[in-house]
């Protein structure tokens, strides 16, 4: 039996002229569904405790190239309130994550060429955040990982499935997914509003967020993390809200 389709984000145009980070981008961009986030709050504040009690590591960054940039975590977008896509309701959160078998489901439904790249790149037993996404409060509500490497989408296939790709071929899929199982929630909701008033400030001060995808790609769906961004963000579960 399938696992029900992955819940993407409202649909959006991918980033059609930026380099792949560490995976060859070879083909267009397809339309993936994705978000603008819609948090409209400004960030409040500077990057207080977080940045200046945090250890500086030895960054891979070298002059913005991101080709040198090891990723080896991820971020993964999924919608948590309901949205009808071709009749079909598209939500799926961490409840829903947590209520399957095993608690674990398939990350299906990606259809932008960059982020199935990142899925094809995924390792097993890797982390990654469950991220809240298109929804009034967009933000991280907890970590899964990473129990089956990528292996043909089957909605590429199912005509009643809003993911159907009738270019694709059963001889060479054009579409991956792999299977994610819940770890844990994180101690707090982490908000966007949040970690983008860490990221402005290490824009400015070179601190591990200053180039997070999730500020230079924001409308990809699955988006790759250094170790040091992972931890940062993660360590923000520690602090008290602002």
């Amino acid at each position: 039996m399938p696992w029900p389709s992955r819940k993407r984000d409202k649909g959006a145009v991918a980033d059609k002229k930026e380099p792949d980070a560490k995976i060859a981008k070879t083909e267009e961009e397809a339309s993936d569904e994705e978000e603008e986030e819609k948090s409209t709050k400004p960030p409040a504040g500077g990057s207080k405790s977080g940045w200046k009690n945090w250890k500086k590591t030895k960054e891979s960054d070298s002059g913005g190239e991101e080709s040198k940039i090891t990723y080896c975590h991820w971020l993964l977008k999924s919608e948590p309130e309901s949205r009808l896509e071709k009749g079909v309701d598209v939500k799926f959160s961490i409840d829903d994550l947590k209520a399957q078998p095993n608690q674990t489901t398939c990350w299906d439904g990606v259809r932008n060429y960059q982020a199935r790249n990142f899925l094809r790149a995924m390792k097993l037993g890797q982390q990654a955040f469950f991220y809240h996404s298109n929804c009034k409060e967009p933000g991280i509500v907890g970590i899964v990982k990473i129990v089956k490497e990528a292996y043909p989408d089957h909605t590429q296939f199912d005509q009643k499935d809003p993911h159907y790709d009738s270019s694709s071929r059963k001889e060479n899929p054009k579409w991956s997914m792999v299977d994610v199982q819940f770890v844990r929630m994180t101690k707090r909701f982490i908000p966007l509003s949040e970690i983008k008033t860490h990221h402005l400030a290490h824009k400015t001060d070179g601190g591990p967020l200053k180039n997070m995808m999730l500020f230079t790609r924001q409308r990809l769906s699955i988006q790759p993390l250094t170790k040091e961004e992972f931890d940062f963000v993660l360590s923000l579960e520690e602090e008290k809200p602002h």
